[in-house]
């Protein structure tokens, strides 16, 4: 038992891409529900996420949504205090309504304060800390991310990291989003973002013109992750990132 529950914070794990980088692996299985050392790859952050004591995740899907459902419709009995709920893009819409639009469609679900994570990235060793969530809820910040660094298909970066502990849009060096982050609800209202919370009328959004427009106002917060990381973005990166683990 944890002698210090975190705050009650859910996660978002998005799961909703139809991987057309991973084509064919992903012509009849999702991109996270692929194999990694013998575990679909979004359950490794799942396992991770209990492993802090964040029990609850929302997982959006679309492209064959209900092999994921499916796969993990009994969680919560092989994870006892587990809970896990659905945001069906797919079937609501007919397609992925991006990260932010997910998300925004999810927020009946997610309440003030939430986790955000992808289900295509491994990152064995990243640890979901109570610790993070209240020095996020002490902070004025709309999002707090992280950043690792640039990996080979991603030689530019995306944002920078300030000495103040602030992201940044602009910066002679950039890291790249490691898709963890700490969101506020906020965030994804106006003025910074247009899309109706709840996103009733199923509006595509991506979610880093939103974190630009924040990290201008000095409202994204970051730090620097060194830990395993991996995009799995292709079959190749797929099957080198199994040779390695062995």
């Amino acid at each position: 038992m944890l002698r210090n529950p975190p705050p009650s914070v859910p996660a978002m794990l998005l799961a909703a891409g139809r991987g057309m980088r991973m084509r064919p692996l992903t012509d009849h299985t999702p991109k996270p529900l692929l194999s990694v050392r013998g575990k679909p790859l979004m359950q490794w952050p799942m396992e991770a996420l209990l492993r802090g004591g964040f029990s609850r995740v929302v997982v959006n899907t679309a492209w064959l949504g209900e092999q994921i459902e499916q796969r993990f419709a009994d969680w919560p009995e092989q994870q006892p205090g587990a809970e896990i709920a659905f945001s069906h893009e797919g079937q609501d819409f007919g397609y992925a309504l991006e990260t932010a639009g997910g998300i925004s469609r999810a927020l009946p679900q997610l309440g003030d304060m939430f986790w955000v994570l992808a289900g295509d990235v491994f990152a064995p060793d990243f640890a979901f800390t109570s610790g993070s969530v209240e020095r996020f809820v002490a902070s004025d910040q709309l999002a707090h991310i992280w950043l690792v660094p640039n990996p080979l298909h991603n030689p530019s970066g995306d944002f920078g990291l300030g000495g103040n502990g602030l992201a940044l849009n602009q910066a002679d060096e950039k890291f790249t989003y490691s898709t963890i982050g700490l969101y506020r609800r906020a965030l994804f209202d106006a003025p910074w973002c247009d899309t109706i919370p709840g996103n009733p009328q199923g509006t595509a959004e991506p979610l880093a013109p939103l974190l630009r427009k924040a990290m201008d106002a000095g409202l994204v917060s970051a730090e620097l992750y060194t830990g395993r990381w991996a995009d799995v973005g292709t079959p190749e990166r797929l099957k080198e990132l199994n040779r390695l683990l062995g």
